[in-house]
């Protein structure tokens, strides 16, 4: 499988995780030679994240609830063009940091940044303009509407031109296949048909940045490729892919690189080569029997 590139210049230094995308290949063995003798998971640590054109940068999210902490200094760093995972046992606090950079909860601690501005404090729907697309594991289609009006009540929002909405429909329902399906209830879709039309519609605000949360939810095994082909046909678009499932095999099966988090904090970071490979990670999540 031909992936992505993914640039140069991640650096992990456990749950602090700084994103280079200017750094040459002599920075990056200079920089390999030097931390040769730490651990998988715990690098030493380099710079803090810094806000670059392109790149969705999350520099040390916290939140707890009544007193708990359910996520502790979480970064991470997403390009434009590329897929990445975020992994982890239940409960490590995988969908809460998907809601602090969604904004649907606030995080108490920490920054997120995107194409190198803060929208820390940015509501959702200004997070949403500003193209942050979230698809939620639970089923977001309008019930009561067909195919296209799902698709078209976005349109409404982000196109003003009627003719101009009615084209980009029309090339949207075709890009993902559904052309036929424009005039179904969305209600009497299959799981595989409603995450296209969930897609579709997601790109109808034309987002750099999209966030899956348990994209294989709900979703045959037969279907299962053809998700994976959606994933890729999006960062073939340019834009970058936040993942997070419970599918561990099938998104390590399309993603770049991954992040695993376990009890609300960063474990280790890498290809998903090295995450297999990694001992702690097979230890704590994988399962020494594990193989892609």
């Amino acid at each position: 499988m031909t992936r992505v590139s993914t640039g140069t210049g991640i650096r992990v230094a456990g749950s602090q995780t700084a994103i280079n995308p200017t750094q040459t290949r002599s920075q990056q063995s200079h920089t390999q030679q030097s931390h040769t003798q730490q651990s998988q998971t715990q690098r030493a640590p380099t710079h803090q994240p810094q806000s670059r054109e392109g790149v969705l940068l999350v520099n040390g999210i916290q939140k707890s609830y009544k007193g708990r902490k359910v996520v502790r200094d979480v970064s991470i760093g997403v390009r434009r063009g590329e897929a990445v995972g975020l992994l982890g046992p239940n409960g490590a606090g995988k969908t809460t940091c998907f809601y602090m950079i969604t904004g649907l909860v606030e995080a108490d601690a920490g920054s997120i940044h995107l194409d190198g501005h803060d929208i820390t404090k940015t509501p959702m729907y200004r997070r949403a303009r500003l193209g942050i697309g979230y698809l939620p594991q639970e089923a977001s289609i309008f019930r009561g509407l067909s195919v296209e009006n799902n698709i078209r009540a976005v349109l409404e929002v982000v196109e003003p031109n009627k003719k101009e909405r009615e084209k980009q429909l029309d090339a949207l329902l075709e890009e993902f296949s559904i052309s036929h399906l424009r005039k179904s209830p969305s209600i009497a879709l299959s799981g595989g048909e409603r995450r296209r039309c969930e897609i579709a519609r997601a790109l109808a605000s034309r987002p750099s940045f999209m966030l899956l949360d348990e994209p294989f939810a709900g979703i045959d095994p037969i279907a299962v490729g053809d998700i994976q082909n959606l994933v890729r046909h999006l960062t073939r678009r340019g834009i970058g892919v936040l993942i997070t499932d419970h599918n561990v095999r099938e998104t390590l099966g399309l993603i770049d690189r991954a992040y695993i988090i376990s009890a609300g904090r960063v474990l280790t970071h890498g290809s998903p080569n090295e995450i297999v490979n990694n001992p702690e990670v097979r230890k704590t999540y994988l399962g020494e029997g594990f193989t892609l």
